[in-house]
Parts: C-alpha cells; structure tokens; sequence
C-alpha cells in the first residue's frame, strides 16, 4: 500500500513538474488581402483543405512523358551498382545571379538557406530520414537503413533564424529535430500546422496560400502546392494546409516547392511574382507500380520539374529528393531520378540550367 501511493505521488509530482515546464506556443496567422484558402465544402469532407486543380484519374495528363530507357548511365553519375550509392561528377557551376542567396542542400528535401541580409533559414530540417515513430518503424522492420551524413553543428543550429516547413509528413516535419533546434527561431508553417507543433514556447507564423510575412529585409511567401497532409494515421487528413515557400529580398526569389505533383499552380506562381531566380523542386518519389497514376499525381517526375522550371521562368533549377541518404519510396534506386532528369533534360532540349548537388554541398548564388 505504501509502495502505491509512493508510486502514485511521484507519478502525479512528475506530471504537474511536465505540466510546469511546458510553455505555451506563441501563434500569429497572417493572411492579407490577396490570401488563397481552398477548402471543401460537402458534409463529408467539411473544412478539410484541397488542391488548386484537382482532375479526375481518367482525365489526367502531363505535359511530358519518359515511354523507355528512362534511367540509361551517365558519365557524369558515377555510381557502385547500377543507379546505386552514386556521387554526380560533373560540371557544378550556376548561371551568375549575384542574388545574395547561398544554401547548402542537406539531403532529401532539407536545405540550409542563407538570405542576402545574414539571416540563416531551414526548409524542412528533418536530421534524420523520418521523424519518430516512421523511423522506429523503419528500423524494426529492418529496411531502408542508410545512413544520413549531412549534419548541422551546433552552432549552425543555434544561428538559425527562422524554419520553414512545407507539410506533415514525416520525410518533412520532425518534432525530434524542433526539439534540436529549440525556440530561438521563428517557426513559419502553413494554415493548421501549428496545431501539430510540441508545446515549448514556440514562436509561430501560420500563413495561407499566397500570403505573406517579412523578416528583417526578406518576404516570405507561402504558395500552393498540389499535395496532401496528414499525421496521424486516422481522423486527420488534410486537416492542414500543405504548400512551397517563395523567399523574395531586393527584387531576387528562391522558391522551395515542398512536395507536389505537376499542376497549372506552377503557371499561377510565376504570374503572381514573375520569373523565379532559384528553384529548388522535387524530382523523386513518382514511381510506384501498385499505386498506378497516384504517386504522380502528388510527387513530380524528372520531366514534370523540368516543365514547371520552365513555366516558372527559373534561372537555375537544383533538384532534390533523390540521394544515398534518400528513403527511395517510390524510387528505382538511390540515384534513378537524377539519371532520369539528365536523360529528360536532353530528350525535352530542355533549356532550364540545371544545378545538381550530393548531399552536403553548398553554393552560393
């Protein structure tokens, strides 16, 4: 009996000490005048968010398609297999764009962006390749285990100013890494997300499609993307908004798409703001032969990208997504994207200059 309530007085110490050391977050949302929110209407789906364009499987249609030998060797991809644990050897070297944005590519989708005013910015920090409890799992099942080598020191993380993040998935959004990066920065999320944030005393912007915040010298604009959101896995699907950031300072754009497939928002994006000086998109993720057109729909092809960069007027494209340290769900092989993409490039005469980056490396543009 004793023994019990010993127990049942620490249990209860402990929660009121949890209690006493949680902050509670600090949440602006900005919309403005010009703000998009594409939500559905119909008893079913009530209030839950949607895509800009949504087409129905049978009317479905890309500008571009790879029909064969979509994946041939390229000799600037030096890789141990076939598509496997590659390193790009070629020619590194962006149009000159004296935009003041330098970045370092982190893997996956994760970027480190530092603004022409000092300021240092993370797109989708997630150090690791899942948030908890995706990379338990992954592990437990004994699958996907490659390492993830591009890390921040902690001073890096201490510098940082501000963290943006595109949507929820796990790939994308990671209460581990929030943990590490603390509450010193600003947190800009899309609508709904900061209902998914730890409570520590986080600073918070929420923004919707097409709004926009500033911080010191530089604009940050949230965009659409075609996509989804989810956490959990049940009760909460598209319970938030979902969408890319467009960084704007002295007349200069970098635009980040998050995850998305093809759709006419690309068109939309660059009659809003004009031609974008540094597109950092997707080309990962699309190939999935049990899921059939839905992987595309929602993850851009190589040649897709490659389309968007040239409706988005980009002067340099840097793809990402694919990688040794990427989760290949839905990928061939670690590096199969980026051989399709060299491939596409060529095939399409696409004349969209292309960056491409390992995992790790920096540039300054």
């Amino acid at each position: 009996m004793k023994l019990s309530l010993i127990s049942a007085g620490l249990l209860l110490g402990s929660t009121l000490l949890l209690n006493a050391c949680s902050t509670p977050n600090k949440i602006q949302r900005h919309l403005g005048k010009d703000a998009v929110i594409e939500q559905f209407t119909d008893a079913e789906h009530q209030g839950t968010y949607r895509n800009l364009y949504r087409t129905p499987v049978e009317q479905r249609q890309y500008p571009a398609n790879c029909e064969a030998d979509c994946y041939p060797a390229h000799q600037a991809v030096e890789c141990k297999t076939p598509g496997q644990d590659c390193r790009y050897t070629g020619v590194q070297q962006a149009p000159l764009l004296n935009s003041g944005f330098s970045l370092q590519w982190l893997g996956h989708a994760s970027f480190l962006v530092k603004t022409p005013d000092g300021q240092q910015l993370l797109f989708d920090p997630v150090f690791g390749q899942f948030d908890w409890p995706v990379n338990w799992a992954q592990h437990l099942a004994g699958i996907i285990k490659r390492p993830y080598t591009p890390t921040l020191t902690a001073e890096q993380l201490a510098a940082t100013d501000a963290v943006l993040y595109s949507h929820l998935h796990y790939d994308h959004f990671s209460h581990a890494s929030i943990k590490q990066l603390g509450n010193s920065p600003t947190y800009y999320l899309p609508l709904g997300m900061a209902d998914y944030m730890p409570e520590a005393g986080y600073n918070i912007i929420e923004q919707a499609w097409y709004s926009h915040s500033t911080l010191g010298e530089l604009n940050i604009h949230l965009v659409p993307a075609h996509h989804f959101n989810s956490r959990k896995l049940f009760n909460d699907h598209n319970q938030a908004m979902w969408g890319g950031w467009l960084l704007e300072q002295n007349g200069k754009t970098l635009f980040f798409a998050g995850d998305t497939g093809y759709s006419a928002h690309f068109k939309d994006i660059q009659q809003k703001y004009g031609d974008i000086d540094i597109c950092l998109l997707p080309i990962a993720s699309y190939h999935h032969d049990t899921d059939g057109d839905w992987y595309r729909y929602v993850h851009t092809t190589p040649e897709d990208a490659l389309i968007a960069a040239n409706e988005l007027g980009c002067k340099v494209m840097i793809p990402w997504g694919y990688g040794n340290a990427s989760w290949q769900m839905g990928d061939i092989s670690s590096h199969s994207p980026l051989l399709r993409l060299l491939h596409m490039q060529q095939h399409l005469k696409s004349q969209v200059p292309l960056l491409i980056l390992n995992e790790g490396d920096s540039v300054q543009l």
